[in-house]
């Protein structure tokens, strides 16, 4: 009795994991707290229960993704990153890192594209995007250092062509120490602009 228990309660994690990530791709939601949610909701589970973790609804996604939109998928990221690649050559003073969905390749029609900047203060961000012409909107970005301690840092949204960007600003030293990734827990994964050509270069030069 018990192993059946197990095996049902292990089918339920993997079916409300495999319904957050369409829920994700196919709505946009990038919270998966929000995409467990409405999964468990839809199924009719009690979200008191054994919910998937972060790991499991991002493994679920590339699976969907790969059924289901291969192409679509890889043409949508593709554009994404060329429009990461231009915006980090912006900032490229600021030591840019890309971050998120669309380094991972999860991206949908409705993701934002998350950079990492680093300055002294983040008002030489905000003077750079004045001096350039990029209408921007502040707001304060929230997350968790490796050791578990909560962060706010300010951050700038613009768009970029049709792509909306998010530009998080970090102090200098915070180039040396990723914040904690919200999938995992480990740290944030970054990518340089040479790491995101290199990126480029195996799924297609830029356009």
């Amino acid at each position: 009795m018990p192993r059946k228990t197990n095996e049902r309660a292990e089918n339920l994690r993997r079916e409300l994991a495999q319904t957050a990530a369409r829920i994700m791709a196919e709505q946009g939601i990038a919270d998966f707290l929000v995409a467990k949610h409405k999964a468990a909701q839809r199924l009719g589970v009690s979200e008191n229960g054994n919910l998937p973790r972060n790991v499991e609804i991002q493994q679920a996604l590339h699976e969907y993704h790969r059924l289901f939109s291969t192409d679509k998928q890889s043409r949508l990221v593709g554009k994404l990153r060329r429009q990461a690649r231009n915006a980090m050559a912006l900032f490229e003073a600021f030591s840019p890192r890309l971050v998120g969905s669309v380094l991972a390749g999860t991206a949908t029609g409705h993701s934002t594209v998350e950079l990492h900047l680093f300055a002294e203060t983040p008002e030489q961000v905000a003077l750079h995007l004045m001096r350039n012409d990029v209408p921007y909107e502040i707001r304060e970005w929230r997350g968790r250092s490796r050791r578990g301690k909560a962060l706010a840092q300010p951050a700038y949204t613009f768009m970029a062509g049709d792509v909306p960007v998010e530009a998080v600003v970090f102090p200098l030293n915070g180039l040396r120490e990723a914040p904690s990734c919200p999938v995992d827990g480990r740290p944030m994964e970054r990518a340089s602009i040479r790491d995101l050509d290199a990126l480029l270069g195996e799924n297609g030069a830029p356009a």
